[in-house]
This record gives structure tokens, sequence and C-alpha cells, in this order.
């Protein structure tokens, strides 16, 4: 099996720590390793063919930076000179695990993930892997455990199983009541953004329903059978400047006839925001979440996430808030709002303060 991560995204969501150049990904958000790291070491017991990452241009150095130690197993970047969304990616990947191994199995990981159970989730990613082998799509749905409005979901033809199951239809991120109903139906799962698949079955896919993408991928060409992705570079750059950006769950997913679901439970978050680092990491007694601090005092305090940049941290009197300290910003969000932390973001840029993106 090859393993694809895509590990392009910018992370807005994770500023003033996650910045274009070193997004989420790259950073030690949990410290230790980043979560482009964990991503790969959490693959090598599969003993995969081949990994490649996808980036953009401006994260390239750095992710081979990272994955210089890696040897067991050969790493590839392959560098998006802009971001097109995850079908372009995919596809290039798929072009190019195609070309080599026309029977190849990939499997999707997105690089910013955190999984707690690393063990069952591998035998999770053989198991689609078997169901793949057949040529359907398969995507891993995580089994929720709460009503959450924050993610898409997917709806599965049967309710409770264990095994795949055909996929009835994707759906976007739902107000509370859906989801409350989507929690008691069983049938839905979180969409998890992890893939399992054969390289020529997503291409054919590609092919049936994103046609203007698949003959732009058809133009490239490879001058030998040794694995030189730097060589593909120039050819990269033309195909993404003729094509348009789309996800793969509304260019291919939502439309392909057969997308196989697999339940999936070991301990899964996309880490979005902010606000999803308690849900993963253990709190004090008073419900906080410090990171990156040389100590910290609560005082009438509850339920906040501070990020210290290496400082002391004192909470007084607060509760539910967010606070970043980096060197040259300092972010204070309201736990609910950290959403909008992203909008930030982009009024920076309208300011043209693009010393702080």
């Amino acid at each position: 099996m090859y393993i694809v991560i895509l590990a392009g995204g910018s992370g807005t969501r994770f500023w003033p720590l996650s910045r274009k150049s070193t997004p989420k990904q790259l950073m030690s958000v949990f410290g230790g390793k980043s979560m482009l790291q964990r991503t790969v070491e959490r693959v090598l017991p599969l003993d995969p063919k081949r990994i490649l990452v996808v980036t953009n241009a401006l994260q390239a150095a750095e992710t081979r930076n990272q994955l210089a130690y890696i040897k067991d197993v050969p790493v590839d970047v392959i560098e998006e000179p802009v971001g097109r969304n995850t079908a372009p990616a995919i596809g290039l990947a798929a072009s190019i695990i195609a070309r080599f191994d026309p029977d190849g199995i990939m499997a999707v990981l997105p690089a910013d993930h955190y999984i707690v159970d690393e063990e069952t989730f591998r035998a999770t990613l053989v198991t689609a892997r078997s169901v793949a082998v057949s040529g359907a799509l398969v995507t891993l749905g995580i089994t929720p455990t709460r009503p959450e409005t924050g993610y898409g979901y997917i709806q599965a033809a049967v309710a409770g199983g264990s095994g795949a199951a055909a996929v009835e239809r994707f759906v976007e991120k739902p107000n509370l009541e859906r989801a409350m109903e989507f929690l008691a139906s069983g049938c839905f799962y979180w969409n998890s953004g992890m893939f399992v698949w054969g390289a020529c079955a997503i291409l054919d896919e590609i092919g049936r329903h994103m046609p203007e993408l698949a003959q732009a991928l058809a133009r490239l060409t490879f001058e030998s059978h040794v694995w030189e992705i730097a060589d593909l570079k120039p050819q990269i750059a033309e195909i993404y400047g003729a094509i348009k950006g789309e996800s793969i769950d509304f260019g291919v997913m939502e439309k392909a006839k057969d997308v196989q679901v697999i339940p999936a439970s070991f301990g899964w978050s996309d880490v979005g925001s902010w606000s999803a680092l308690p849900e993963v990491m253990d709190a004090d007694t008073a419900g906080h979440v410090v990171i990156n601090a040389s100590g910290a005092v609560s005082v009438g305090a509850s339920e906040c996430l501070a990020y210290g940049g290496g400082k002391v941290v004192a909470l007084v009197g607060v509760s539910n808030l967010i606070v970043v300290d980096t060197p040259d910003a300092l972010l204070v969000c309201a736990k609910d709002a950290a959403q909008d932390v992203k909008k930030v973001v982009e009024e920076l840029e309208r300011q043209g303060k693009v010393e702080l993106l």
C-alpha cells in the first residue's frame, strides 16, 4: 500500500502559532514531534511501499527537512505551486502511483489529525485496503460520540454495522437538531477525510466526474522508470495553472456509485481549531489545558486553554478562554468563538500585515 499525505493546509484557525510557512502540521502542537512527523510514523508499521507528501511550494523545504530522518521507506515530497484543494492533489499523487504501479492501492491521510489508538487505526486501514482491492472507493467514517456540528457526515445504507457499508450520501455540517437526529439514527458517521482506493480506480472516477482535471493530469509525462518527482515540477506548474480547485468530496465522492464507508473508532480529532485541543489533551484539576509554559497558576479560573510561549501562565477569574502567546502576537478568544480565528487572519491580510501571516 502507498500512503499519500495531504500537507498543504494553512491552518488559519491556529493563528498566531500557525503561519503560512509553518502551518499546524509542521508544528509541535502537543509537544515533541510535529503533527506531520507523527502522521508519517503512525503508518510506518504498515510497511508502505512509498510515502508521498503533497504540500505547497512555500512549505516544501521544511517538509523535507522534517522527514529527512525517515530511512526505511522512500518519502517523496510533491510541491504544488498553488493550492487547488484536495481533488487535484489526490489526482496528481494517483497519477504518479499509477504510472509505476497500476495495481497500487493508496491510503489518503491528512497530515494534521490526532489519533489516540494507532494500532486500531492501522488495522482499520488494512481492512479498508482489502475492500479497495475490489475497485470500491473506501472512506473511513468516525463513529460519532456526540451531536457535533463542526464536522461533515457520511450516511451509511445500514445502521450499526462493523464492516464496510455502502454510502447513501455525504452531508454538510448540520445544525444541532439535525446532528442529534444523525446520532440517534446510528447510520451516520463523521467524515474524517481519510480514504483508501486503487490509484487507477480514483483516476477513473476523476475522469468520469471531473473531466477537465483528468485531461490536465493525462498530460503528465514521465521520462524514466525511476521515481524522480523533482523532474515533474515544471509539468505540475503547467497543470496547476490550467485547473480549478475542488475538493475530492464534492468533485468525486458525492457522485461516484461504488463508495463504501468503514466505521472507525480509534480516538480521532481533526484538530481543526484551538478549541479542539482539550478533547485530546489532559486538563489539570481546574479544567485548564496549558501548553508550552514554564508553569501555571489558576485563581478562581476554569476550563481555559493557554499556550504560554515558554512563560508562566496566570489565569485569574476567567473561564472558557483561549490565550495564545507568541513573540509577535497575542490571541485572546472565547472558546466558543475559536472557529472565527481565521477571520483575524483575513483581516490582517486585508490590512497588508504580511509579516503576521
